[in-house]
């Protein structure tokens, strides 16, 4: 009997509403362990950096390939992870990739040299490509609607939540510049991910979407009230029989084309503002402006705590905000502080321009957590067709690795080409095109099925 097979009689037989929300919470905050590891496997490099440097002699450009091997690894994933999930199911998918997070943590820790280190982070990329699109999908197709926007939300608070915790394990080791421990500590969540994984239930609408309707109604009884669970799944049955046969090229076409682009713009949006300039190399900009390795360490642990707190805040607030009011609201204080962070790297970072920078940095990475960094997994978990959303979610997330590479690869060239301030001004232009795309175009989902989004957007592209 395979994983997606089993009839999860582990979970308890929750028939109620009261009984079904603690499963379901559960599920949710054991698959968005994926997005712990995906924070911490992204940002750990930023402070290990400072130290694989001078271990291997890289140069500048070394450094970029170290850190792109990575989103090299992540884009293949994504490609790959959303038709893997649409055939063999969600469950199955995460639980391969527990394992695959474990190996890439375990070699990055051990590498000998700079190949195997370059292997190994491409390993982990995998897993972070195939997780960042799987794991959104998993919770937002066995969430109820009425809390759908924070339990997907879940998984950008644990990407933030990974991300502190990379700061914290890279200043505490900042000392004895033990880096091999930083990048190792990663194998510990994906042994929990992969147990924990066994207790969980494959979503009931894939099981729908491959016709095995009993299963789906036994996993459904599980998570919902018996009227809930009729009921979905007779809306299932309706939208994804009737869309089974989707491919590419109808995603692509007029009826859903427009909704496919708007999971890209904000995927390409949320990376071409520059985060991962910030996550990967806040520490390597920060000294090179003039603090000490352990103050640029500390600066980010500073950056990363105020991070997580506005993504909790974000998390309580977005089932009962929407959508829109956060991700575009959000959206505007990214540019506007990263039209600040430029002007102030015209001045000598030191004294209060010092403390403004980090400031500003702070302002930036909180407001993307609450508006863009959601953004992209609500969208590309919301927006299509049921029986196709790992094929379309893998284009909308393929959408946030490809700009991802582009700036992670040349960032530090930029920045010796055109200034820091130039470049954090071009995140701004590019970012600010994005925003007013989605401003058009981003529907409000909140307290709306899945199904009902789907067959709204369906009329309005065909209306």
């Amino acid at each position: 009997m395979s994983v997606a097979e089993r009839d999860d009689r582990s979970l308890p037989q929750a028939n109620t509403g009261t009984r079904a929300a603690p499963i379901v919470a559960a599920a949710s905050g054991i698959a968005a362990l994926g997005g712990l590891l995906f924070g911490y496997d992204t940002g750990v490099v930023s402070a290990a950096l400072l130290y694989i440097g001078p271990a291997f002699d890289l140069s500048n450009d070394m450094k970029q390939i170290v850190v792109s091997s990575l989103l090299i690894g992540a884009l293949i994933g994504v490609v790959v992870g959303g038709p893997v999930a649409d055939r063999v199911g969600r469950k199955p998918t995460l639980v391969t990739v527990s394992v695959v997070f474990a190996c890439g943590a375990i070699g990055c820790a051990f590498t000998p040299n700079v190949p195997v280190l370059l292997g190994a982070r491409f390993v982990l990329g995998l897993a972070i490509g195939a997780s960042s699109l799987v794991v959104p999908t998993y919770i937002a197709e066995i969430a109820p609607k009425h809390n759908r926007g924070a339990l997907v939300s879940l998984h950008q608070l644990m990407i933030t939540v990974g991300i502190l915790v990379s700061y914290l394990v890279g200043y505490a080791y900042s000392d004895s510049e033990q880096w091999r421990w930083m990048l190792g500590w990663a194998a510990g969540p994906a042994v929990l991910m992969f147990i924990g994984l066994f207790a969980l239930p494959e979503s009931p609408r894939w099981f729908v979407a491959q016709r095995r309707d009993d299963e789906a109604r036994q996993v459904l009884l599980r998570i919902r009230t018996p009227e809930e669970a009729a009921a979905e799944q007779a809306e299932l049955e309706q939208v994804i029989h009737a869309e089974a046969k989707l491919s590419y090229r109808d995603l692509l076409g007029r009826r859903y084309g427009r909704w496919v682009s708007v999971g890209m713009v904000a995927a390409a949006t949320s990376q071409f503002v520059g985060v991962n300039a910030v996550i990967y190399y806040a520490p390597t900009i920060l000294k090179e402006a003039g603090f000490g390795s352990s103050a640029a360490i500390l600066a980010s642990v500073g950056i990363g705590t105020l991070n997580v707190l506005a993504t909790v805040v974000a998390v309580a607030f977005i089932d009962r905000l929407g959508r829109r009011p956060l991700i575009l609201g959000g959206a505007s204080v990214v540019i506007a502080s990263l039209v600040a962070i430029g002007i102030l790297f015209l001045f000598p970072l030191r004294g209060a321009v010092g403390i403004g920078l980090v400031a500003m940095l702070i302002v930036y990475q909180s407001a993307f957590a609450v508006s863009l960094g959601m953004g992209i997994w609500l969208s590309n978990s919301e927006l299509y067709p049921t029986s196709v959303r790992g094929k379309a979610a893998s284009l909308g997330i393929a959408s946030h690795w490809g700009p991802d590479l582009m700036v992670s690869v040349s960032v530090l060239t930029l920045i010796s080409w055109i200034t820091a301030t130039g470049v954090f001004w071009l995140y701004a232009a590019v970012g600010a095109v994005g925003v007013l795309y989605l401003r058009k175009w981003l529907p409000e989902t909140k307290n709306r099925s899945l199904e009902e989004i789907e067959a709204d957007l369906a009329e309005r592209s065909t209306g």
